[in-house]
């Protein structure tokens, strides 16, 4: 019984977030999960929907600095985001627990976050989640959850919930690749 239950929630929380942030018009410019916004990185740099354009997909790995299956998997999103690069895809880390109570974000928990990025050669981009993505964060009810946008933040195949391993995440995104290129 536990376990069709945990499978019926997968699937709810699946369709909300696909439904809750796909836009309604067909058009991929037409706001998307992640088609305006700003924020920032675990180093404090100015990043917007603009670091979305030059890739054909993004993968955005929601991580959190306390879930072992999140760092688990970092080492193997590494290597992945090298191999796939050539093809127009880009991983991004986002990481759900470095807000701070009263609202901005607890250095102690950046800082720990950078150590992580940096233990598992997880090089690529990591961001920290800002009141633009307030929203989207509000649906991600467990960690690590990763979904991907094409070039202007419009969701694209699935929402996955749990770690993978280099080929499961390698498989997943060719599939879904090939929808973008369709």
């Amino acid at each position: 019984m536990k376990k069709y239950v945990s499978f019926a929630l997968v699937i709810v929380l699946s369709i909300a977030l696909l439904t809750a942030c796909s836009g309604s018009d067909s058009t991929p410019a037409s706001g998307g999960v992640l088609s305006s916004f700003t924020t920032t990185d675990l180093d404090g740099n100015a990043i917007d929907q603009s670091i979305l354009a030059d890739a054909k997909l993004t993968m955005v790995n929601v991580w959190a600095t306390y879930c072992s299956p999140c760092l688990s998997e970092m080492p193997d999103l590494a290597a992945l985001a090298d191999e796939v690069a050539a093809d127009g895809v880009q991983i991004i880390g986002m990481v759900s627990d470095v807000l701070a109570m009263g609202g901005g974000t607890d250095p102690d928990t950046v800082a720990l976050a950078q150590d992580i990025a940096a233990q598992t050669g997880a090089d690529y981009l990591h961001i920290v989640p800002s009141e633009d993505l307030y929203s989207l964060m509000n649906q991600i009810t467990a960690v690590p959850t990763t979904f991907f946008v094409d070039a202007n933040g419009a969701q694209v195949g699935s929402v996955y919930l749990g770690a993978r391993d280099h080929d499961q995440w390698a498989a997943i995104i060719a599939e879904t690749l090939e929808l973008v290129q369709q």
